[in-house]
């Protein structure tokens, strides 16, 4: 192994941050190279350290050798997720997680993702699938082959991001040492150590994206109207666009593949074979009815209901029946209506390849391709279709169920807001449960009111990391 990969504690220079009022003292690293071979200049990482560990000191409860290694990173929409740094301003950025995880005693390291846009020197691209992951693992394996040098506790990893980005904190989680991409590692020139984690926080991964489409389905079949924004070309202001708002309804062509995709939904969800904490299975009927629309019913009533026991006014979405202070009730499909549908038909994979999805399973040749067989026979536009072995790779499913095998995290900490349209409720639970019924470690909530975000609880966050490491 060559010294590019050697982390040089005389990197790591004194650095200060307001935050609260108050100046928190750490130590900085960036523009780390984390691969002997990188083919875009994205892969880069940077280091942060509390500045009381290099005297010895100690950080709420945790020391030099100790301290949880946080990896957060900036990825949405499956483009490029910029290392960050804390005093970072232009978006995407997390600046202020990275503020409050160094005030809490934890290394940080943020590294650099590949995404879809992302082209090499030549103006080739080299971001699509599986670009995002393989560089996630090639960041740990960095930080672990370099144990001895670094700050922080190797064996207390901890990887968040949100949407895109949350599904590669869960799929990191999901994947650890998986064959599938050692290749690309291998020619990447990637360390010589270890990709499995500790701990994942996910915030509303974008994920199982070969069944993200019928997942939607069954759960707004039924609503035609739909409602997004999109970002105005020519409208970028310090690295982030404006959007503006679009609407539409599905046509009766539309409605036809909803129900469709609706019907598909309960064979795969039946297949999976989830049951909840008391045994009973979870199911759902080709009308979209059963137990398993029954638990997402429970999740959003306890969602409700906390957020009721605040003094919050729950009647701004409807559908909910309130009997002295207490949730009684929830008309599902009331509920959705009120929150409206956002994406049109497929909502993943576009039958026009219009999707940033459709990008993602891209390759140097071909800008957007099909993902899923019923897409791929019912486009409207010439198309090829993405390789399921490379599709299933990226989902964290595949490694959850048995398709591969790999090393998988025990604890996992996943949010998805309960005014979240992005992806179906299904999504989220499915992951949730499965690791449940597998006996894995889970904090699994929809909080009330939120809408397609993260990092929005750090408090909360980093008291599950505290009491996992502490």
């Amino acid at each position: 192994m060559t010294d590019t990969l050697i982390f040089d504690s005389d990197w790591l220079t004194p650095e200060q941050i307001q935050l609260d009022g108050k100046t928190i003292n750490y130590l900085a690293a960036h523009d780390i190279q984390y691969v002997q071979h990188p083919v875009a200049a994205i892969q880069r990482l940077n280091v942060f350290v509390p500045a009381a560990y290099e005297n010895g000191g100690t950080v709420n409860g945790y020391t030099r050798d100790t301290a949880p290694i946080f990896m957060p990173n900036t990825v949405g929409g499956y483009f490029p997720g910029p290392a960050d740094d804390p005093t970072r301003t232009q978006w995407p950025n997390n600046a202020a997680t990275i503020k409050q995880a160094l005030k809490r005693g934890y290394v940080v390291v943020s590294a650099g993702l590949r995404g879809h846009t992302t082209v090499n020197e030549s103006g080739q691209r080299v971001g699509q699938a599986p670009a995002f992951i393989v560089d996630m693992k090639a960041a740990v394996r960095y930080v672990k082959y370099n144990q001895a040098r670094l700050p922080g506790n190797v064996e207390r990893i901890i990887t968040n991001g949100t949407s895109a980005g949350g599904a590669t904190s869960a799929l990191m989680g999901a994947s650890g040492k998986s064959k599938f991409f050692e290749g690309a590692l291998t020619s990447l020139g990637a360390a010589p150590a270890t990709d499995d984690i500790f701990a994942v926080s996910a915030y509303c991964p974008i994920h199982n994206l070969e069944h993200a489409d019928m997942a939607y389905e069954w759960q707004f079949d039924g609503i035609n109207d739909w409602n997004r924004s999109q970002p105005v070309a020519g409208s970028m202001k310090n690295g982030r666009p404006k959007f503006e708002p679009i609407t539409g309804t599905l046509s009766a062509s539309d409605q036809s593949l909803s129900a469709d995709l609706k019907r598909q939904f309960s064979d795969y969800l039946n297949g999976l074979q989830l049951h909840d904490a008391n045994g009973q299975a979870l199911t759902v009927s080709p009308d979209g009815t059963g137990t398993f629309q029954n638990y997402l019913v429970q999740l959003l009533t306890d969602s409700a209901q906390t957020a009721l026991d605040k003094g919050v006014d729950i009647h701004k979405y409807a559908g909910f029946t309130v009997t002295n202070g207490k949730v009684t009730g929830l008309d599902l499909k009331a509920y959705l209506t009120s929150l409206t549908r956002m994406k049109a038909v497929p909502a993943f994979d576009q039958l026009d390849l219009g999707s940033l999805e459709n990008r993602l399973f891209g390759d140097a040749t071909v800008l957007n391709r099909h993902f899923t067989s019923f897409s791929q026979e019912h486009t409207t536009v010439k198309a090829q279709l993405a390789e399921p072995e490379l599709v299933e790779a990226v989902n964290p499913l595949t490694y959850l169920t048995g398709k591969q095998s790999a090393k998988m995290a025990q604890h996992w900490r996943i949010r998805h807001g309960a005014a979240d349209r992005d992806t179906s409720f299904a999504i989220p639970i499915i992951l949730a449960t499965v690791l449940q019924n597998q006996g894995r470690d889970v904090d699994f909530a929809l909080p009330w009111d939120i809408p397609h975000s993260g990092d929005y609880d750090l408090g909360e966050l980093f008291a599950w990391i505290d009491g996992l490491c502490q």
